[in-house]
């Protein structure tokens, strides 16, 4: 059987890319959700990082990261969602 024209194949590879990209920062979002969770739980990011074995700077990053993605960051700027 023959491969795919490489013109086809850079295609395809590319629309896997852009639904792997999205189905990552839709995870990301859910896992700051989680995060979030957590900091209300616990009490603190330091807790939550401590329970999941993270330093607290790997939580704060990822919670700072989706903060940034939804907040604009001018007055009547959209948001990314």
């Amino acid at each position: 059987m023959e491969a795919a024209p490489w013109a086809d194949r850079v295609r395809d590879e590319d629309e896997l890319l852009t639904r792997l990209n999205r189905l990552a920062s839709e995870s990301a979002t859910r896992r700051a959700q989680a995060l979030r969770e957590g900091v209300e739980e616990t009490g603190s990011i330091a807790e939550v990082a401590r329970v999941l074995g993270r330093s607290w700077n790997a939580v704060y990053n990822a919670l700072k990261k989706q903060d940034n993605k939804k907040a604009p960051s001018k007055p009547g700027a959209t948001t990314t969602e």
